[in-house]
């Protein structure tokens, strides 16, 4: 048994002071009456003089010593210490992404966490040690291995929640490589690292983590602490933007709203252009209900438009949702072909396109912001977006020998290329023998070669397809002409410089930069500014700060930019805790199922000493009654 507080042991001294109250005479007022005045005087001469008595045999004396001890030993805090590891490793990570704000814990999630990741740190020996990371939009380590509890308490407590989505995935890994060993351990000839048996790993988030199968068989001793009492939130999960097809003058803003609160929920959604409102929509969500939403908006200038949701929930964040909107624009396209109907009547019926065709390219033909070429081999290659139909430059592939009839085996359909596409029973009678190369990814495939192949290339969009189309079944599928609208919009810079301008809370925001310009400055959602260097000659800037969701603005010389960090993530939204984590087909591990390593007594200790003083009261009233 050990003591958290040996120091109550010197009020053991107070026990004399109890006996010596025992051995002092009573001293009673003295009324003298004639009939006792003889007798009065008789039993003083038989008397001592000294003022103690002896001490007697009396039970309430050792109750009251009893209840004395009892209450030393509550004091001094004693505890059984379980089994212990010499120089264990604690390994702290505190989730610190956007569900982490909700106020069902006072005054929020995170701060619950950290207050218990404090009372953690309070109990560290000194032969062990421990390590602070927090995982928001990146995994931070805030203090490595030391047994130092005041380092340790600062780095906790400086430690802040962002609104980015959870990235615990990212900090298991690195609590992984911070268990190991460290020494080879030789099985059958074959050296491997095995997790250390003197490290702990304590998790303080909600649970919305994901599936965590990866970390099944790893060998972690991990430990769960459930955060978190409720899941009362509604909130935005998506927003796109898009060219209302019906009339090109106004903007679609395609929208949902969830509600993962266990009851129904009356909302109002407003949306707003520039701060200015455009429209506001009462919204009635049914509980576990997702609504899609569409909002049509006239636009006369560039601008950003804001989602805002009025809702009484524990979570903030994603009450609110930006996207920018760049007016759009003609797209100037340029054909080069020897003819080819079929692709000439897709390009013109694509949005916006404006198409000039040409038999030849020559270095004349500037000021197109896309070029088609048609199984044509130009003199001079484009220096922007292109999409190359059995045309290649050389160094773009390793070529292989042709492929007589490939079958297409698969198709990303996720890929923005191949939105509403696919290629059932389409047939090609040829394609080029490429490897797919490093600087794309293949979007179509065959057994033998990949026959479509989208990427960037020396800083350009570029989409090859290595058969030519007049030459298969393709062109007299729908999917044709849906494909090159997609591609026009994929490839033209505008319409990608729109896509980029949405990102996550937490993920870089990448900025071309002009020639000549040193400084950038950089205004957050709330107001602050900062100002960020440029070096010669750098071409890009990669702009990290972007942990608070809303719109962000920078200036680059006279170049102004505006760009969104919104949250849209229905992992983070559904914020009811998880009492278990998902491991996989190996199990789930239950919240808080640490066992203590020291359990104290005192309570059971104090408890005792209650009962003794109740039965000294109840003891000395039924010996005086």
């Amino acid at each position: 048994m050990n003591f958290l507080a040996p120091a109550a042991f010197w009020f053991l001294a107070t026990i004399p002071v109890v006996v010596v109250f025992y051995l002092l005479k009573r001293r009673r007022k003295v009324h003298i009456v004639p009939s006792t005045l003889l007798w009065q005087r008789f039993l003083a001469e038989s008397q001592a003089n000294a003022p103690f008595q002896r001490l007697r045999h009396n039970w309430l004396l050792l109750l009251q010593i009893l209840l004395l001890l009892l209450a030393i030993f509550a004091l001094s805090r004693p505890f059984f210490a379980g089994e212990t590891k010499t120089g264990l490793l604690h390994i702290i990570i505190l989730d610190a992404s956007a569900s982490m704000q909700s106020t069902d814990e006072a005054p929020n999630r995170f701060e619950k966490a950290r207050q218990e990741a404090l009372a953690l740190v309070d109990t560290l020996r000194d032969s062990e040690s421990m390590v602070v990371l927090v995982s928001g939009a990146v995994t931070d380590v805030r203090q490595s291995a030391t047994g130092n509890k005041a380092a340790l308490r600062r780095a906790i407590e400086a430690a802040k929640p962002v609104d980015s989505p959870t990235r615990l995935r990212d900090a298991l890994k690195l609590a992984q490589t911070l268990t190991l060993a460290g020494v080879e351990q030789k099985e059958g000839g074959a050296s491997t690292n095995a997790p250390s048996a003197n490290s702990v790993i304590h998790l303080f988030t909600d649970g919305a983590v994901g599936d965590l199968g990866e970390f099944a068989n790893k060998g972690l001793n991990l430990v769960y602490h459930r955060v978190g009492q409720r899941g009362n939130n509604a909130g935005i999960v998506s927003l796109d933007l898009r060219e209302n097809p019906e009339n090109r003058r106004q903007r679609a803003l395609y929208t949902a709203v969830a509600n993962y609160a266990t009851n129904a929920v009356d909302l109002a959604l407003d949306l707003r252009f520039e701060d200015q409102s455009v429209e506001a929509r009462p919204i009635h969500l049914e509980a576990g209900e997702t609504v899609p939403l569409v909002f049509l908006a006239d636009q006369s200038k560039d601008g950003a438009f804001e989602l805002r949701l009025t809702s009484d929930d524990d979570l903030a964040v994603d009450n609110s949702a930006f996207i920018p909107s760049l007016l759009p624009h003609p797209i100037h396209v340029l054909l080069v072909s020897r003819g080819n109907r079929f692709l000439e009547k897709a390009l013109r019926a694509a949005p916006r396109v404006e198409l000039t065709t040409a038999a030849t390219l020559d270095a004349s033909a500037t000021g197109f912001d896309l070029v088609v070429l048609d199984d044509v081999m130009p003199s001079a290659w484009p220096k922007g977006p292109t999409l190359a139909i059995r045309a290649m430059a050389p160094g773009w592939f390793d070529i292989k020998a042709p492929v007589e009839n490939p079958a297409v085996v698969d198709w990303k359909g996720t890929h923005p290329l191949l939105r509403f596409v696919n290629f059932d029973a389409v047939q090609i009678a040829e394609a080029v023998g490429v490897a797919t190369p490093s600087w794309g990814i293949t979007i179509l495939e065959s057994t033998r070669t990949p026959l479509i192949v989208a990427g960037e290339l020396e800083g350009h969009r570029l989409v090859w397809i290595g058969f030519d189309t007049l030459n298969s079944t393709w062109p007299l599928r729908i999917s044709f002409p849906i494909f090159i609208a997609n591609a026009v919009e994929w490839l033209d810079s505008q319409s990608a410089q729109s896509s980029l301008l949405v990102v996550r809370p937490g993920d870089p925001f990448r900025l071309p930069v002009a020639e000549g310009v040193t400084q950038v400055e950089l205004t957050k959602p709330d107001g602050e500014k900062k100002t960020l260097e440029v070096a010669p000659g750098q071409r890009e800037l990669v702009i990290g700060d972007t942990a608070k969701s809303g719109l962000y603005h920078v200036m680059a010389g006279t170049n102004s930019v505006t760009f969104a960090a919104s949250l849209l993530d229905s992992a983070e939204s559904n914020t009811k805790p998880r009492e278990q984590l998902d491991l996989g087909r190996m199990g789930e591990l239950a919240a808080d199922t640490q066992r203590r390593s020291s359990k104290e007594l005192w309570r059971w200790i104090a408890a005792g000493a209650l009962g003794v003083l109740m039965f000294e009261w109840w003891f000395y009233h039924k010996r005086t009654a």
